[in-house]
Protein backbone atom coordinates (compact mmCIF):
# COMPACT_ATOMS: atom_id res chain seq x y z
CA UNK A 1 0.00 0.00 0.00
CA UNK A 2 1.42 3.20 -0.91
CA UNK A 3 2.08 6.29 1.61
CA UNK A 4 -0.66 8.31 0.19
CA UNK A 5 -3.53 5.06 0.06
CA UNK A 6 -2.40 3.95 3.59
CA UNK A 7 -3.31 8.13 5.14
CA UNK A 8 -6.50 8.17 3.11
CA UNK A 9 -7.37 4.70 4.43
CA UNK A 10 -6.78 5.94 7.79
CA UNK A 11 -8.80 8.96 7.55
CA UNK A 12 -11.62 6.78 5.78
CA UNK A 13 -12.18 8.74 3.09
CA UNK A 14 -11.94 5.82 0.45
CA UNK A 15 -15.83 5.11 0.91
CA UNK A 16 -16.90 2.79 -2.17
CA UNK A 17 -14.61 1.18 -4.19
CA UNK A 18 -15.47 3.72 -7.30
CA UNK A 19 -14.65 6.52 -4.92
CA UNK A 20 -11.36 4.65 -3.77
CA UNK A 21 -10.55 4.75 -7.70
CA UNK A 22 -11.43 8.18 -7.85
CA UNK A 23 -9.87 9.49 -4.74
CA UNK A 24 -6.20 7.39 -5.56
CA UNK A 25 -6.02 8.92 -9.22
CA UNK A 26 -6.67 12.47 -7.68
CA UNK A 27 -4.14 11.73 -5.00
CA UNK A 28 -1.41 10.53 -7.76
CA UNK A 29 -2.29 13.58 -9.83
CA UNK A 30 -2.19 16.09 -7.21
CA UNK A 31 1.43 14.53 -6.31
CA UNK A 32 3.00 14.56 -9.87
CA UNK A 33 1.97 18.42 -10.05
CA UNK A 34 3.54 18.92 -6.91
CA UNK A 35 6.81 17.04 -8.08
CA UNK A 36 6.93 19.07 -10.97
CA UNK A 37 6.26 22.36 -8.75
CA UNK A 38 9.55 21.46 -6.98
CA UNK A 39 11.03 20.37 -9.87
CA UNK A 40 10.47 23.69 -11.57
CA UNK A 41 11.84 25.89 -8.12
CA UNK A 42 15.01 23.89 -8.28
CA UNK A 43 15.45 23.79 -12.60
CA UNK A 44 14.81 21.49 -15.01
CA UNK A 45 15.66 20.32 -18.78
CA UNK A 46 13.05 18.68 -19.90
CA UNK A 47 15.00 16.17 -21.74
CA UNK A 48 16.34 14.71 -18.47
CA UNK A 49 13.00 14.28 -16.93
CA UNK A 50 13.17 10.86 -17.44
CA UNK A 51 9.40 10.38 -16.23
CA UNK A 52 7.98 12.03 -19.12
CA UNK A 53 6.96 9.38 -21.80
CA UNK A 54 8.96 10.02 -25.60
CA UNK A 55 5.10 10.08 -26.61
CA UNK A 56 4.66 13.70 -24.59
CA UNK A 57 8.59 15.02 -25.44
CA UNK A 58 7.74 13.86 -29.21
CA UNK A 59 5.82 17.06 -30.01
CA UNK A 60 8.79 19.23 -28.83
CA UNK A 61 11.29 17.33 -31.04
CA UNK A 62 12.80 18.09 -34.58
CA UNK A 63 14.75 17.02 -37.41
CA UNK A 64 16.52 20.12 -38.73
CA UNK A 65 13.49 22.51 -39.51
CA UNK A 66 10.74 20.01 -39.79
CA UNK A 67 8.71 18.40 -36.41
CA UNK A 68 10.09 15.11 -36.82
CA UNK A 69 7.72 12.25 -38.73
CA UNK A 70 6.27 10.76 -35.52
CA UNK A 71 4.24 13.71 -35.06
CA UNK A 72 2.40 13.73 -38.47
CA UNK A 73 1.67 10.00 -38.02
CA UNK A 74 0.18 10.86 -34.85
CA UNK A 75 -2.40 13.60 -36.42
CA UNK A 76 -3.08 11.38 -39.37
CA UNK A 77 -4.32 8.40 -36.88
CA UNK A 78 -5.85 10.22 -34.39
CA UNK A 79 -5.53 14.30 -34.27
CA UNK A 80 -6.46 14.05 -30.38
CA UNK A 81 -5.24 11.45 -28.41
CA UNK A 82 -4.19 10.92 -24.84
CA UNK A 83 -0.73 11.00 -23.71
CA UNK A 84 0.69 8.34 -21.36
CA UNK A 85 1.55 10.28 -18.14
CA UNK A 86 2.65 9.39 -14.95
CA UNK A 87 1.25 10.15 -11.26
CA UNK A 88 -2.46 9.50 -12.87
CA UNK A 89 -2.55 12.81 -14.90
CA UNK A 90 -4.70 12.56 -18.07
CA UNK A 91 -3.06 14.78 -20.93
CA UNK A 92 -4.57 14.92 -24.37
CA UNK A 93 -2.12 15.85 -27.60
CA UNK A 94 -4.10 17.46 -30.13
CA UNK A 95 -2.22 17.75 -33.42
CA UNK A 96 -4.90 18.51 -35.83
CA UNK A 97 -5.69 21.80 -37.44
CA UNK A 98 -9.36 21.78 -36.98
CA UNK A 99 -9.16 19.99 -33.47
CA UNK A 100 -6.82 22.91 -32.45
CA UNK A 101 -8.52 25.61 -33.47
CA UNK A 102 -11.84 23.87 -31.29
CA UNK A 103 -9.76 23.82 -27.83
CA UNK A 104 -7.87 27.13 -28.35
CA UNK A 105 -11.08 28.87 -29.49
CA UNK A 106 -13.35 28.10 -26.20
CA UNK A 107 -12.28 30.01 -23.24
CA UNK A 108 -14.83 29.38 -20.97
CA UNK A 109 -14.53 25.32 -21.03
CA UNK A 110 -10.77 25.88 -20.61
CA UNK A 111 -8.39 27.48 -18.12
CA UNK A 112 -5.19 29.10 -18.89
CA UNK A 113 -4.69 30.46 -15.40
CA UNK A 114 -0.50 29.49 -13.84
CA UNK A 115 -2.13 28.18 -11.05
CA UNK A 116 -3.12 25.19 -12.77
CA UNK A 117 0.49 24.34 -13.99
CA UNK A 118 2.02 24.55 -10.52
CA UNK A 119 -0.84 24.29 -8.05
CA UNK A 120 -1.46 27.43 -5.66
CA UNK A 121 1.21 25.65 -2.43
CA UNK A 122 4.40 27.72 -2.70
CA UNK A 123 4.15 30.21 -5.70
CA UNK A 124 4.57 33.53 -4.25
CA UNK A 125 2.91 36.30 -6.41
CA UNK A 126 6.30 37.60 -7.71
CA UNK A 127 6.79 34.20 -9.23
CA UNK A 128 3.05 34.39 -11.07
CA UNK A 129 3.69 35.75 -14.60
CA UNK A 130 -0.05 36.94 -15.06
CA UNK A 131 -0.37 38.80 -18.29
CA UNK A 132 -2.26 37.31 -20.86
CA UNK A 133 -0.87 33.70 -21.56
CA UNK A 134 -1.52 32.75 -17.77
CA UNK A 135 -5.02 34.99 -17.17
CA UNK A 136 -8.31 33.61 -17.25
CA UNK A 137 -11.74 35.37 -17.89
CA UNK A 138 -12.65 38.07 -16.25
CA UNK A 139 -9.03 39.59 -15.74
CA UNK A 140 -7.93 38.24 -19.03
CA UNK A 141 -10.90 40.07 -20.88
CA UNK A 142 -10.28 43.25 -18.93
CA UNK A 143 -6.73 43.48 -19.66
CA UNK A 144 -6.71 42.61 -22.93
CA UNK A 145 -9.15 45.12 -23.74
CA UNK A 146 -6.64 47.60 -22.51
CA UNK A 147 -3.86 46.78 -24.13
CA UNK A 148 -5.56 45.90 -27.52
CA UNK A 149 -5.45 49.86 -27.98
CA UNK A 150 -1.74 49.60 -28.26
CA UNK A 151 -1.66 47.13 -30.94
CA UNK A 152 -3.70 48.47 -33.48
CA UNK A 153 -2.02 49.44 -36.79
CA UNK A 154 -2.40 52.73 -35.68
CA UNK A 155 -0.43 52.91 -33.16
CA UNK A 156 2.27 50.53 -34.04
CA UNK A 157 3.17 52.45 -36.96
CA UNK A 158 4.88 54.88 -34.92
CA UNK A 159 7.78 52.25 -34.71
CA UNK A 160 8.37 51.40 -38.52
CA UNK A 161 11.27 54.40 -38.28
CA UNK A 162 12.74 52.63 -35.75
CA UNK A 163 12.33 49.62 -36.81
CA UNK A 164 13.67 50.60 -40.20
CA UNK A 165 16.68 52.14 -38.22
CA UNK A 166 17.59 49.40 -35.67
CA UNK A 167 17.34 46.90 -38.74
CA UNK A 168 19.86 48.49 -40.92
CA UNK A 169 22.07 49.39 -37.97
CA UNK A 170 22.78 45.67 -37.15
CA UNK A 171 23.49 45.25 -41.07
CA UNK A 172 26.03 47.99 -40.50
CA UNK A 173 27.58 46.03 -37.76
CA UNK A 174 27.48 43.17 -39.38
CA UNK A 175 29.35 44.38 -42.79
CA UNK A 176 32.24 45.91 -40.34
CA UNK A 177 32.94 42.45 -39.35
CA UNK A 178 35.81 40.60 -40.47
CA UNK A 179 34.85 37.03 -41.35
CA UNK A 180 32.22 34.75 -40.28
CA UNK A 181 29.29 36.42 -38.80
CA UNK A 182 26.75 35.07 -36.41
CA UNK A 183 23.53 35.95 -37.79
CA UNK A 184 21.65 35.32 -34.43
CA UNK A 185 23.46 37.32 -32.22
CA UNK A 186 24.17 39.90 -34.78
CA UNK A 187 20.71 40.20 -36.36
CA UNK A 188 17.93 38.16 -35.43
CA UNK A 189 17.97 38.56 -31.06
CA UNK A 190 18.83 42.25 -31.06
CA UNK A 191 16.11 43.44 -33.84
CA UNK A 192 13.39 42.27 -31.37
CA UNK A 193 15.02 43.50 -28.61
CA UNK A 194 15.51 46.93 -29.43
CA UNK A 195 12.09 46.85 -30.74
CA UNK A 196 10.30 45.59 -27.28
CA UNK A 197 12.78 48.25 -25.74
CA UNK A 198 11.41 50.63 -28.21
CA UNK A 199 7.46 49.55 -27.61
CA UNK A 200 8.10 49.61 -23.98
CA UNK A 201 9.98 52.13 -23.11
CA UNK A 202 12.77 50.26 -21.74
CA UNK A 203 16.08 52.60 -21.96
CA UNK A 204 18.29 50.93 -24.54
CA UNK A 205 21.39 50.16 -22.24
CA UNK A 206 19.02 47.70 -20.81
CA UNK A 207 18.96 45.21 -23.85
CA UNK A 208 20.95 43.12 -22.51
CA UNK A 209 18.98 42.22 -19.10
CA UNK A 210 15.86 42.26 -21.78
CA UNK A 211 17.39 39.10 -24.23
CA UNK A 212 18.45 37.23 -20.52
CA UNK A 213 15.39 37.65 -18.91
CA UNK A 214 13.70 36.68 -21.99
CA UNK A 215 15.54 33.46 -22.24
CA UNK A 216 15.39 32.69 -18.83
CA UNK A 217 12.00 32.83 -18.45
CA UNK A 218 11.35 30.16 -22.23
CA UNK A 219 13.72 28.12 -20.30
CA UNK A 220 10.82 27.65 -17.54
CA UNK A 221 9.33 25.08 -19.71
CA UNK A 222 12.05 24.04 -22.55
CA UNK A 223 15.67 24.57 -21.62
CA UNK A 224 17.99 23.46 -18.80
CA UNK A 225 18.56 25.44 -15.33
CA UNK A 226 15.09 26.87 -15.84
CA UNK A 227 13.22 28.18 -12.51
CA UNK A 228 10.83 30.21 -11.40
CA UNK A 229 13.29 32.23 -9.90
CA UNK A 230 13.89 33.24 -13.29
CA UNK A 231 10.32 34.31 -13.22
CA UNK A 232 10.83 36.05 -10.28
CA UNK A 233 13.94 38.09 -11.67
CA UNK A 234 12.00 39.34 -14.61
CA UNK A 235 8.67 40.44 -12.55
CA UNK A 236 11.36 42.23 -9.85
CA UNK A 237 12.97 44.10 -12.74
CA UNK A 238 10.06 44.57 -14.81
CA UNK A 239 8.59 46.24 -11.39
CA UNK A 240 11.19 48.46 -10.98
CA UNK A 241 10.84 49.66 -14.96
CA UNK A 242 6.64 50.20 -14.33
CA UNK A 243 7.76 52.55 -11.44
CA UNK A 244 9.60 54.85 -12.90
CA UNK A 245 6.89 55.08 -15.89
CA UNK A 246 4.30 56.39 -12.73
CA UNK A 247 6.93 58.50 -12.26
CA UNK A 248 7.58 60.13 -15.86
CA UNK A 249 5.21 58.03 -18.43
CA UNK A 250 6.63 58.22 -21.74
CA UNK A 251 5.65 57.56 -24.71
CA UNK A 252 6.18 53.94 -24.87
CA UNK A 253 3.59 50.73 -24.09
CA UNK A 254 3.41 51.57 -20.30
CA UNK A 255 3.58 55.05 -20.44
CA UNK A 256 0.65 55.04 -22.36
CA UNK A 257 -1.38 52.13 -20.45
CA UNK A 258 -0.60 54.56 -17.32
CA UNK A 259 -1.55 57.93 -19.06
CA UNK A 260 -4.90 56.41 -20.38
CA UNK A 261 -5.86 53.94 -17.36
CA UNK A 262 -3.94 55.44 -14.26
CA UNK A 263 -4.89 53.71 -11.22
CA UNK A 264 -7.32 51.15 -13.18
CA UNK A 265 -3.91 48.81 -14.14
CA UNK A 266 -2.02 47.93 -11.10
CA UNK A 267 1.99 48.13 -11.19
CA UNK A 268 1.84 44.15 -10.79
CA UNK A 269 -0.34 43.78 -13.52
CA UNK A 270 1.80 46.32 -15.86
CA UNK A 271 4.47 44.04 -14.78
CA UNK A 272 2.44 41.01 -15.75
CA UNK A 273 1.56 42.49 -19.44
CA UNK A 274 5.29 44.29 -20.12
CA UNK A 275 6.69 40.25 -19.19
CA UNK A 276 4.12 39.22 -21.55
CA UNK A 277 4.84 41.05 -24.07
CA UNK A 278 9.08 40.45 -23.63
CA UNK A 279 8.30 36.61 -23.49
CA UNK A 280 6.00 36.47 -26.48
CA UNK A 281 7.61 38.89 -28.81
CA UNK A 282 11.13 38.70 -28.43
CA UNK A 283 12.76 34.88 -28.17
CA UNK A 284 9.68 33.69 -30.73
CA UNK A 285 10.67 36.81 -33.46
CA UNK A 286 14.41 35.88 -32.53
CA UNK A 287 14.22 32.22 -33.80
CA UNK A 288 11.80 33.71 -36.65
CA UNK A 289 14.75 35.43 -37.94
CA UNK A 290 17.26 32.80 -37.60
CA UNK A 291 15.30 29.94 -38.92
CA UNK A 292 13.90 32.00 -41.66
CA UNK A 293 17.33 33.17 -42.52
CA UNK A 294 18.39 29.84 -42.76
CA UNK A 295 15.54 28.58 -45.02
CA UNK A 296 16.52 31.77 -47.15
CA UNK A 297 20.47 30.78 -47.62
CA UNK A 298 19.33 27.42 -48.57
CA UNK A 299 16.57 27.97 -50.99
CA UNK A 300 17.10 30.42 -53.76
CA UNK A 301 13.31 30.59 -54.51
CA UNK A 302 12.98 31.97 -50.70
CA UNK A 303 15.55 34.13 -51.76
CA UNK A 304 13.86 35.86 -54.36
CA UNK A 305 10.58 35.56 -52.48
CA UNK A 306 12.25 37.87 -49.82
CA UNK A 307 13.68 40.18 -52.40
CA UNK A 308 10.61 40.46 -54.16
CA UNK A 309 8.01 43.19 -54.11
CA UNK A 310 5.46 43.81 -51.52
CA UNK A 311 3.30 40.51 -52.20
CA UNK A 312 5.87 38.57 -52.32
CA UNK A 313 7.20 39.47 -49.28
CA UNK A 314 4.08 39.20 -47.77
CA UNK A 315 2.87 35.27 -48.97
CA UNK A 316 6.99 34.63 -48.26
CA UNK A 317 6.52 35.68 -44.63
CA UNK A 318 3.06 34.05 -43.92
CA UNK A 319 4.38 30.86 -45.58
CA UNK A 320 7.70 31.00 -42.74
CA UNK A 321 5.15 31.27 -39.87
CA UNK A 322 2.92 28.38 -41.01
CA UNK A 323 6.10 26.08 -41.80
CA UNK A 324 8.32 27.11 -39.03
CA UNK A 325 5.89 27.69 -36.23
CA UNK A 326 8.64 28.05 -34.11
CA UNK A 327 6.06 28.20 -31.09
CA UNK A 328 5.72 24.23 -31.34
CA UNK A 329 3.28 24.13 -28.44
CA UNK A 330 0.15 26.27 -27.20
CA UNK A 331 -0.04 27.39 -23.11
CA UNK A 332 -1.62 24.02 -21.38
CA UNK A 333 -5.56 24.59 -21.08
CA UNK A 334 -6.93 23.00 -18.79
CA UNK A 335 -10.55 21.31 -18.84
CA UNK A 336 -13.22 23.59 -16.26
CA UNK A 337 -15.67 20.93 -17.57
CA UNK A 338 -16.54 17.65 -19.04
CA UNK A 339 -15.95 18.16 -22.91
CA UNK A 340 -16.18 16.86 -26.30
CA UNK A 341 -13.71 17.44 -29.45
CA UNK A 342 -14.37 16.58 -32.30
CA UNK A 343 -15.90 13.06 -30.85
CA UNK A 344 -13.24 12.39 -28.12
CA UNK A 345 -14.39 12.74 -24.14
CA UNK A 346 -12.25 15.13 -22.75
CA UNK A 347 -12.64 15.19 -19.06
CA UNK A 348 -12.73 17.73 -15.98
CA UNK A 349 -8.85 19.02 -14.95
CA UNK A 350 -7.55 17.09 -17.74
CA UNK A 351 -4.57 19.07 -19.38
CA UNK A 352 -4.68 19.49 -23.02
CA UNK A 353 -1.66 20.34 -25.11
CA UNK A 354 -2.43 21.78 -28.75
CA UNK A 355 0.50 21.34 -31.22
CA UNK A 356 0.71 24.49 -33.19
CA UNK A 357 3.59 22.83 -35.52
CA UNK A 358 1.00 19.62 -35.76
CA UNK A 359 -1.89 21.63 -36.82
CA UNK A 360 0.08 24.02 -39.07
CA UNK A 361 1.22 20.73 -41.25
CA UNK A 362 -2.57 19.46 -41.73
CA UNK A 363 -3.24 18.64 -44.75
CA UNK A 364 -7.24 20.51 -44.84
CA UNK A 365 -4.49 23.73 -45.22
CA UNK A 366 -3.71 22.32 -48.28
CA UNK A 367 -1.54 20.59 -50.40
CA UNK A 368 1.76 19.24 -49.63
CA UNK A 369 2.04 21.04 -46.02
CA UNK A 370 4.87 19.63 -45.11
CA UNK A 371 6.82 21.53 -47.75
CA UNK A 372 7.82 25.31 -48.00
CA UNK A 373 6.62 26.81 -50.85
CA UNK A 374 7.09 30.59 -50.58
CA UNK A 375 4.41 31.15 -53.06
CA UNK A 376 1.62 29.89 -51.49
CA UNK A 377 -1.19 31.77 -51.06
CA UNK A 378 -1.61 32.98 -47.07
CA UNK A 379 -3.18 30.20 -44.85
CA UNK A 380 -4.91 30.55 -41.63
CA UNK A 381 -2.55 29.16 -39.98
CA UNK A 382 -2.04 28.92 -36.14
CA UNK A 383 1.91 30.40 -35.56
CA UNK A 384 0.25 32.78 -33.58
CA UNK A 385 -2.57 30.74 -31.68
CA UNK A 386 -6.20 31.36 -32.22
CA UNK A 387 -9.46 32.74 -30.52
CA UNK A 388 -9.37 34.74 -27.02
CA UNK A 389 -5.24 34.29 -26.07
CA UNK A 390 -4.14 34.78 -29.68
CA UNK A 391 -0.97 36.62 -30.10
CA UNK A 392 -1.86 40.25 -29.11
CA UNK A 393 1.39 41.10 -30.73
CA UNK A 394 1.10 39.44 -34.26
CA UNK A 395 1.11 42.43 -36.23
CA UNK A 396 4.15 43.87 -34.58
CA UNK A 397 6.17 40.75 -35.73
CA UNK A 398 4.79 40.97 -38.84
CA UNK A 399 6.23 44.19 -39.46
CA UNK A 400 9.37 42.77 -37.78
CA UNK A 401 9.42 40.11 -40.50
CA UNK A 402 8.54 41.86 -43.29
CA UNK A 403 11.52 44.72 -42.90
CA UNK A 404 14.45 42.77 -41.43
CA UNK A 405 14.14 39.77 -44.41
CA UNK A 406 14.01 42.04 -47.20
CA UNK A 407 16.44 44.37 -45.86
CA UNK A 408 19.23 41.36 -45.28
CA UNK A 409 19.11 39.54 -48.86
CA UNK A 410 19.08 43.09 -50.68
CA UNK A 411 22.45 44.10 -48.28
CA UNK A 412 24.06 40.94 -48.86
CA UNK A 413 23.30 39.22 -52.02
CA UNK A 414 26.48 36.71 -51.92
CA UNK A 415 24.64 35.53 -48.06
CA UNK A 416 25.81 32.48 -47.43
CA UNK A 417 26.54 29.50 -44.39
CA UNK A 418 30.15 29.59 -42.90
CA UNK A 419 30.19 26.19 -42.27
CA UNK A 420 28.99 23.03 -43.25
CA UNK A 421 24.60 22.53 -42.58
CA UNK A 422 25.37 19.12 -40.51
CA UNK A 423 27.70 21.54 -38.07
CA UNK A 424 24.69 24.04 -37.07
CA UNK A 425 23.27 22.47 -33.57
CA UNK A 426 19.29 23.20 -33.02
CA UNK A 427 17.67 23.24 -29.40
CA UNK A 428 16.64 19.63 -28.78
CA UNK A 429 13.76 19.68 -26.64
CA UNK A 430 11.72 22.97 -26.41
CA UNK A 431 8.22 25.11 -26.34
CA UNK A 432 9.97 27.87 -28.82
CA UNK A 433 12.19 25.98 -31.37
CA UNK A 434 15.72 27.44 -32.49
CA UNK A 435 19.22 27.57 -32.92
CA UNK A 436 22.28 28.11 -31.08
CA UNK A 437 23.89 30.17 -33.81
CA UNK A 438 23.97 30.73 -37.30
CA UNK A 439 27.70 31.37 -38.79
CA UNK A 440 27.34 33.27 -42.54
CA UNK A 441 29.63 34.95 -44.85
CA UNK A 442 28.01 38.23 -46.02
CA UNK A 443 30.85 39.14 -48.52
Amino acid sequence: MTAVSAVLTRSGQWGSLAAMGSLRSRALAWVGRRYLARQQKRGFDLEKMAFLPDTALMPLRREGLDPVAELGAARDEAPIRKLDMPFGLNAWLVTGYEEAKAVLGKVSEFSNDFTNLVGNAGVTEDQNPGGLGFADPPVHTRLRKLLTAEFTMRRLSRLTPRIDAIVNEQLDAMAATEGPVDLWEQFALPIPSLVICELLGVSYEDRADVQRLSTARFDLFGGAGASLGAMSESLEYLLEVVRKQREEPGDGLLGMLIKDHGDEISDQELAGLADGVLTGGLETTASMLALGALVVLRDPAAFDAANGDDDAVHRFVEELLRYLAVVQMAFPRFAKQDIEIEGVRIGEGDIVLASLSGANRDAVLGADMESFDPTREPTSHLAFGYGAHRCIGAELARMELRTAYPALVRRFPKLRLAVEPEELTFRKVSIVYGLDSLPVLVD
